[in-house]
């Protein structure tokens, strides 16, 4: 019955923290930087261009254009514009009759200015999220109509409770650690159910991830490492100056979100794994049953310590390129900030799946023993 209910009730959450929080946070921004529109267009005519290829990027090209554009929607819609379209390092979209993309407009001396903002991929979006939904309806069936709740709320968790808790100033660490906690339960509970296997993954992922974050924090600390060092950092403390958001937290949420799915994955192939021996062996001994699931999460550890290590360097990857490529010394790279950040959030995420493998097998294990001694 609790399995029944609980999908109804998460899908309430989703549509009450939708609603609700836009409401009561939007105190904590301070209004629309950018004043102009970001709208629609069709290129309907290429008046002039003067290009040539990029001699970095190949299909790239260089130069400038001149065009005629439909605006499609906003306060514009439905006028032709002249648009100057520059194609430089930075921003580089190639301008072809017919192409859908979007503009900006402004206006200036009583004027409406319009530019080639970016190519238009939205559409494209859709359709591949629409393929993967699909998929995994096709695939999961039921229990994939529950993933993909689970996934949405996790979204919802972050984009309505976390981002205004972290722009209205409340601690980062207590804060997330509290809504991580949240989706870890609802996710597992969704895709799990009621028992006891669930459970064990849940205390094993809570464990997990919180080491982790901490490591990451403390690490943080020794090192002199900050939100600011983070890719993008520098810009929030821009922002920060008009709220009070504590960017030194963000190291610890970075690394609980990062490495939240890894750490769900390992506690849940332990606490499955060890229940399912059980299951099969009932007069297991209990030293047995936790060996036996150590072995098991050996491998299981494995691949997920290279799985996050990976997802770390892929992220660092054009940082990688330069270090290699203009050949710096070891004392010179190493002590980047930015890349003493990837290593501590990657190495801590590791640290913290190690972790939580022993952790969810004692834990798995005590709930075992505890249904054992109800039925004697």
């Amino acid at each position: 019955m609790k399995e029944k209910i609980l999908p109804i009730l998460v899908l309430i959450s989703i549509i009450l923290m939708a609603w609700i929080s836009p409401k009561y946070t939007e105190v904590y921004k301070g209004g629309k930087v950018f004043k102009q529109e970001f709208v629609s267009g069709k290129i309907i005519r290429i008046v002039e261009e003067n290009l040539m290829k990029d001699p970095v990027i190949e299909g790239k090209f260089r130069g400038s254009q001149k065009l005629e554009v439909e605006i499609l929607e906003g306060s514009e819609k439905g006028n032709i514009h002249p648009v100057y379209n520059t194609l430089s390092n930075l921003h580089n979209t190639y301008a072809t009759k017919d192409l859908k993309a979007i503009f900006t407009v402004r206006e200036k001396d009583g004027k409406k200015i319009v530019w080639l903002y970016n190519q238009k991929r939205d559409v494209f979006l859709y359709g591949l999220s629409t393929v993967f939904l699909l998929l995994v309806f096709i695939m999961g069936k039921m229990k994939g109509v529950k993933s993909i709740l689970s996934l949405i709320f996790t979204g919802a968790v972050i984009i309505y409770l976390l981002l205004p808790m972290l722009f209205a100033g409340v601690e980062p660490i207590p804060s997330s650690i509290a809504l991580v906690s949240i989706i870890i339960l609802i996710s597992f509970l969704l895709i799990g159910g009621f028992n006891r296997k669930t459970y064990s993954a849940i205390i094993g992922t809570i464990f997990g991830i919180t080491l982790g974050g901490l490591i990451s924090y403390f690490s943080g600390e020794v090192m002199n490492l900050s939100g600011i060092n983070m890719e993008g950092g520098e810009q929030l403390l821009y922002i920060a100056k008009d709220y009070s958001l504590k960017i030194k937290g963000l190291l610890f949420v970075s690394i609980l979100i990062a490495s939240l799915g890894a750490v769900m994955d390992v506690a849940m192939s332990i606490a499955s794994s060890t229940n399912e021996l059980y299951e099969h062996q009932r007069d297991i001994s209990m030293g047995q049953l936790f060996i036996s699931s150590m072995n098991i999460g050996k491998d299981i550890m494995g691949t997920m310590v290279n799985t996050l290590i990976l997802a770390f360097a892929g992220s660092s990857l054009p940082m990688i390129m330069m270090i290699w490529g203009y050949d710096m010394s070891y004392n010179q790279f190493i002590n980047i900030p930015s890349i003493a950040i990837e290593i501590t959030n990657g190495l801590a995420g590791s640290i913290g799946i190690i972790a939580t493998v022993p952790f969810t097998a004692a834990i798995s294990i005590m709930f075992i023993k505890r249904e054992k001694r109800e039925m004697k």
